[in-house]
């Protein structure tokens, strides 16, 4: 059922009822309501101790739910200790636990019939209406000129757009001048998905990319479960390696699925794969409508399509006999949903690999410390690319220590000269330039320089941010959205010293703006993209070298090709180094490697500028080398020595309350039920580092083990012991995030 704290659910089947098969749907009560659930099999026996309801209907003949996907749900769930309907509703489009399957978009189509092709013909002939015949109106005599050129009818949008009202229509419909048929067509995403890709070069692999297809496609052919990890330093060509392995499994009659970390990413990497296999692709992510999710579900579940794009819920598309599962940047955290279920893409991506006995292949530039392990272990085939394509040379790469910076030009440098430079010449010289800095807003807080008083969101222990619209400040929590005027006083003492401190994306957007008053410059972060579309839109603009200066946040970071940006700057390289994470370092790596590797991917070598205030941290020295493997060794003992993953696997348990004694209570009884067991070391509970969240207290523990399995049944038989925390625990299995 789609209820998140619910288990499975026993109902008997009427005899006047058929009997349903596994994944169609059936209406029944639960408690007074009347709701649609899934069939996820036969019960063995029924607990006579429980009356149990019958079927009110079975809205399906066969599976509604193919078997292979209500599989994996059911894997996902014990798994991730997540509710079967959570996880099967994060299967399911828009709408699609409900007996309608009828969601797509129909177009009437009107034709003339006998009467009015003569009607229309006598029209013709008369400057006006016949005397004879029916009496017509100047809108249905119009429509009726208009079908007599259109054989094959005209649409209602077609004819609304000449001022022809569906009353009209209907009229003459009646009078039996005109029939309708309604057609059904299938919302098209690519209409709206204006794509950054520039168009296919038909080349030869290079050597580098001919040897990985050599390992891979003996693996694909195989029939056979595998995992590949294709490290590529940015620019080596891995997508071209993922496009000819799809047309080698889609020629064998198999299907191919391929996840991308972030919505920007997919109407690019569509567009490759729609020039390469025309209307055979789909695509799957949260920023389509619901109209249009519906029907590319529906599309895949036809069997209409065999290679389908998306993020980390197109997982579980209804594709029929997938041969090969590609997990693109696998190293990004926008798999990992945040809410429950709380499952990992890439993970799950590998297990439906595994029950289609299909190959799966993972690529980063950056591979996860996890992924890379179980590549040195021989679990994951390892295939490397060293050089880019063309073997166009990796950036040129300087670190800017800032803090000598600001004691030469000021406290409140934003852009060292360096950069400034950099951006200013790429202007001169035609060229593009990108500037990444992972924080939003225009300034992190508003301090009181009197009493060092900060304004701070009353539902989250933090800080709110600082925006500007205009001539207006608020401050606005990341978190829970609050919003409130920035105050000209202190709230605290009253003291008129309001001083902003540090800064973000709209902070460098102003300076930019103020330092190179004619360049064309765009803005992109969670800020900006929150209309439908913009975010492509604006990428758009960028390869289409509308774009001087592209501003942003991780989101530009993120595979991307664009052969005229020549300079990338960071703004803060360090920003995510304080975190109360122990991935805060892989993080830091990631991201500025990954963004210093969309430089120079054209004809021109590119440069990438990195501001620091830590310039001699090995996650930035190591980044301006891409020297991956010597960040992994020396990463490696850090974890190992701290016993963290990949070593050992984590449960993050976090308990909210009313108030901090209620969340602290409720995680210490949950945590005295879990230490019973043995296998795992348990850490806390102690308050969790954002300890008031959304208006909830948050208390929080850890399970720590080389057992998961040990440590899910632990807290699984916990959990139900202490049932009356009910929904005020989150549970996340393997987590991303500490916080």
């Amino acid at each position: 059922m789609p209820v998140p704290a619910l288990g499975l659910l026993t109902y008997r089947v009427p005899a006047d009822q058929p009997m349903p098969s596994a994944g169609a749907r059936v209406m029944v009560l639960v408690g007074p309501r009347t709701m649609t659930g899934v069939v996820l099999g036969e019960a063995a026996a029924a607990d006579t101790a429980y009356t149990i309801k019958p079927i009110t209907q079975v809205v399906d003949d066969h599976a509604f739910v193919p078997p292979d996907i209500v599989k994996l749900t059911e894997w996902v769930s014990e798994y991730y200790l997540a509710g079967p309907g959570a996880t099967l509703a994060a299967a399911l489009p828009p709408h699609g636990l409900t007996a309608r399957t009828d969601r797509f978009k129909t177009v009437r189509v009107a034709a003339l019939t006998a009467a009015g092709l003569d009607m229309a013909d006598r029209l013709a002939a008369h400057s006006a209406v016949p005397a004879e015949g029916p009496r017509l109106g100047r809108r249905q005599a119009e429509a009726l000129r208009l079908l007599q050129g259109s054989p094959d009818g005209l649409t209602a949008p077609v004819l609304a757009d000449r001022g022809i009202a569906s009353a009209a229509v209907n009229a003459l419909t009646a009078l039996g001048l005109v029939a309708i048929r309604h057609d059904r067509v299938d919302r098209d995403p690519f209409e709206h998905a204006v794509s950054a890709a520039a168009p296919h070069v038909d080349r030869a692999a290079t050597d580098e990319q001919q040897a990985a297809l050599d390992r891979l496609l003996p693996m694909a052919h195989a029939r056979s479960f595998g995992v590949a990890l294709i490290h590529g330093v940015t620019g080596s060509g891995k997508t071209e390696v993922y496009l000819r392995l799809a047309e080698a499994v889609r020629t064998s009659g198999r299907g191919v699925l391929m996840l991308v970390p972030e919505i920007a990413l997919t109407p690019q990497v569509a567009a490759l794969f729609r020039a390469r296999f025309g209307e055979a692709v789909a695509i799957q992510h949260s920023g389509l409508s619901d109209g249009e999710r519906h029907d590319q579900w529906h599309r895949i579940r036809r069997g209409d399509v065999d290679v389908v794009i998306g993020t980390r819920s197109a997982v579980f598309a209804p594709l029929a006999r997938p041969g090969l599962v590609i997990v693109d940047e696998e190293h990004d955290t926008s798999y990992k949903q945040d809410e429950t279920p709380r499952y990992h893409g890439r993970d799950v991506a590998i297990m439906r690999g595994k029950f289609a006995s299909a190959l799966v292949v993972l690529g980063s530039a950056t591979p996860t410390m996890e992924s890379y392990t179980n590549a040195l272990e021989g679990k994951y085939t390892l295939v490397s690319l060293n050089r880019r394509v063309l073997d166009r040379p990796l950036p040129g790469v300087s670190v800017i220590n800032m803090r000598e910076e600001m004691a030469a030009t000021g406290e409140d440098a934003v852009l060292s000269r360096r950069l400034i430079a950099g951006i200013g010449a790429r202007l001169d010289r035609g060229e593009q330039s990108l500037i990444l800095l992972n924080r939003r807003g225009f300034a992190t807080a508003v301090i009181c320089r009197q009493c060092s008083a900060t304004i701070e969101c009353p539902n989250c222990s933090i800080s709110l941010t600082i925006h500007k619209h205009g001539a207006h400040w608020h401050g606005r929590c990341h978190y829970c959205n609050f919003l409130k005027p920035v105050p000209k006083t202190c709230e605290k003492c009253a003291a008129p010293y309001m001083e902003r401190v540090g800064f973000g994306t709209e902070r460098v957007e102003a300076e930019v703006r103020r330092l190179f008053p004619s360049a064309r410059v765009a803005r992109v972060d969670r800020d900006t993209v929150r209309r439908k579309g913009s975010l492509v839109q604006t990428l758009a603009r960028v390869a289409r070298r509308e774009v001087d200066i592209l501003i942003g946040t991780q989101m530009i970071a993120k595979g991307h090709d664009f052969p005229e940006v020549t300079l990338v700057g960071v703004i803060s390289a360090d920003v995510g180094l304080g975190l109360a994470d122990f991935r805060s370092n892989e993080r830091t790596f990631q991201l500025l490697t990954q963004v210093a590797g969309r430089a120079g991917r054209g004809t021109r070598r590119g440069e990438a500028i990195i501001q620091s205030l830590l310039p001699n941290h090995y996650a930035i020295t190591l980044a301006c080398t891409q020297d991956y493997r010597q960040f992994y060794d020396t990463e490696v003992k850090y974890r190992r020595a701290m016993r963290y993953p990949p070593h050992v696997a984590m449960v993050n348990v976090v308990v909210r309350g009313q108030t901090f004694e209620d969340a602290m209570q409720g995680a210490r009884s949950l945590a005295g039920e879990a230490r019973n067991a043995r296998g795992f070391a348990l850490l806390g509970p102690a308050p969790a580092p954002l300890t008031r969240l959304r208006g909830e207290h948050r208390a929080q523990f850890f399970l720590k083990g080389t057992n998961r399995r040990v440590m899910r049944e632990a807290l699984q038989l916990a959990l139900s012991r202490k049932a009356s925390l009910g929904k005020r625990v989150s549970v996340d299995v393997d987590p991303l995030s500490m916080l």
